[in-house]
C-alpha cells in the first residue's frame, strides 16, 4: 500500500480530478476522501446520469402539454442522480480496488491509496443508497418499482470490464435508465416514446464511454481489462461516430413519436454539432483530448433536454 500512497497528488487529491475543484479548495479536511470517493470532485458523472431524466420529463411533457413541465420532478431526479452516482462509484471502487491499483490514473483514488477503509466505504455506500431511496419513495409506485428494477443492472456492471468487451454497453444500460423513469414519472407506464428515448441514450453512452475509456488503453491491456476502446481499437473513431449517429436518429424519432415538430428537429442541430465535432477533432492517442471531449456531453444533454422542452414552450 506504501506504494499506492506515493502516487496521491497534494493533500490526496485525486489524479484524474481538475485541479483546483471545490472538493480540494473548500470542503472540510474529514468529509474530502468520501466526497472523492462519490466523485464530487468530477461533477460530469451525475451531469450525464441525470441528463437521461430530464430528457425523458421534456419528452413527456411534449406528448402532454397541458400538464406543463414537472420542476418538482427534476429537483428529485437531480437530488437522485448525484446520490446514486455516489453510491455506483462506492460501489464500483470497493469491487475494482485492486484493479485500480494498477492504473496509473485510478490508484491516487480513496480506497487504493488508504484514504478511506473498506468498512467506511461500505457505511459510506449504505448512507448514499439511502438518500437515494428517499428520493425513490417520492414517486408513484409504477416509477418505484421501475427504479428498484434497475439495481441488477448496477449491481453486475463493475464486473463486466473482466467477462466482456462490451462493459460501455451495460453503463449505457444502467446510465440510460433515467429515460425510463422521467416517463413513468408523468404516466404511471411506459410507451414508445420514452423506450425509443432509452435506446438512444444507450447508444450515446456507449458513443462517450468509449472515449473515456481510450484514456486508459494500454494500462488496461497490461492487466487484462476489456472495453470497446481495446476492441474497436484504430477504428475507434468510426464507431463512435456510428454510435451517435444512432443515438441521434433514435432521440429524433422518440421526439416526434411524442409528437414534437420542426422547432424541435431545427434545435436538434446544436446537440448533433457537438457530436460531430467531438468525432471530427478526436485524437484517440491523446488522454486530455479524450476527457475534453467525453465532458462535451455534458452539453449534449442539457442541448437534447433544451430542445425538448423549446417544442413543448413554444
Amino acid at each position: 500500500m506504501q506504494s499506492d500512497k506515493s502516487h496521491n497528488t497534494g493533500s490526496g487529491r485525486v489524479a484524474d480530478a481538475q485541479k483546483g475543484n471545490w472538493v480540494d479548495r473548500v470542503a472540510p479536511e474529514f468529509t474530502r476522501p468520501y466526497l472523492r470517493l462519490s466523485r464530487l470532485d468530477r461533477p460530469i458523472g451525475f451531469w450525464l446520469l441525470f441528463w437521461p431524466c430530464a430528457m425523458s420529463l421534456a419528452l413527456a411533457s411534449v406528448a402532454r402539454p397541458p400538464t406543463g413541465f414537472d420542476l418538482n420532478a427534476l429537483v428529485l431526479f437531480l437530488a437522485g442522480a448525484v446520490a446514486m452516482r455516489g453510491a455506483g462509484c462506492t460501489f464500483n471502487d470497493l469491487v475494482d480496488q485492486r484493479l485500480d491499483e494498477k492504473v496509473a490514473r485510478t490508484r491516487s483514488r480513496p480506497l487504493p491509496s488508504g484514504q478511506v477503509s473498506r468498512l467506511q466505504a461500505l457505511a459510506f455506500l449504505g448512507v448514499q443508497a439511502l438518500i437515494g431511496l428517499v428520493v425513490l419513495l417520492q414517486f408513484n409506485s409504477f416509477t418505484i418499482w421501475l427504479g428498484i428494477a434497475s439495481l441488477g443492472l448496477i449491481a453486475i456492471y463493475p464486473f463486466m470490464k473482466r467477462i466482456t468487451w462490451w462493459p460501455q454497453l451495460f453503463l449505457g444500460l444502467v446510465f440510460s435508465w433515467g429515460a425510463l423513469m422521467g416517463w413513468a414519472a408523468e404516466f404511471g407506464q411506459l410507451y414508445k416514446p420514452a423506450y425509443l428515448l432509452y435506446a438512444g441514450s444507450v447508444l450515446w453512452i456507449i458513443g462517450y464511454d468509449t472515449l473515456y475509456a481510450l484514456q486508459d488503453v494500454e494500462d488496461d491491456a497490461l492487466i487484462g481489462i476489456k472495453s470497446t476502446a481495446r476492441l474497436f481499437g484504430k477504428h475507434a473513431r468510426a464507431m463512435v461516430a456510428l454510435f451517435y449517429l444512432g443515438a441521434m436518429a433514435l432521440f429524433i424519432y422518440a421526439g416526434w413519436s411524442a409528437g414534437a415538430g420542426n422547432q424541435f428537429l431545427l434545435a436538434s442541430l446544436v446537440p448533433a454539432a457537438i457530436l460531430i465535432w467531438q468525432v471530427v477533432t478526436l485524437k484517440p492517442d491523446d488522454t486530455a483530448n479524450c476527457l475534453t471531449r467525453f465532458k462535451a456531453n455534458h452539453w449534449v444533454g442539457l442541448a437534447l433536454t433544451l430542445a425538448l422542452w423549446i417544442e413543448f414552450r413554444f
